[in-house]
């Protein structure tokens, strides 16, 4: 069965910093996926994003909501990937963590 992650992600840069690192972040997913298997999407609306990644016949769609001192994370994943939630979970969270810390 599919299932969803949510992962919350506090933060202490502000609304619009963190955005920024975020589509910073994205960007460079963008870059590192580019002529490899992997195809990824993603669409800001305001301080909402969708994104989706598929590969091998498997789709990954999302939804991230910046807020003032958190970011907001849900992540469906196919049946395929449902068995390693909570790994893709602490990954994300951790990897989140690292991209919103304060520099």
């Amino acid at each position: 069965m599919a299932e969803t992650i949510k992962v919350d992600i506090p933060h202490k840069l502000g609304r619009a910093a963190a955005r920024a690192r975020i589509d910073e972040g994205f960007g460079r997913l963008r870059q590192e996926m580019l002529g490899g298997m992997v195809k990824f999407e993603d669409t800001w609306d305001g301080d909402h994003l969708d994104f989706r990644a598929r590969v091998m016949g498997q789709t990954v769609t999302g939804r991230l909501d910046v807020l003032d001192e958190a970011v907001h994370v849900e992540v469906d994943l196919p049946m395929m990937l449902a068995a390693i939630a909570e790994k893709l979970k602490g990954k994300l969270r951790k990897e989140g963590q690292i991209l919103l810390e304060k520099k």
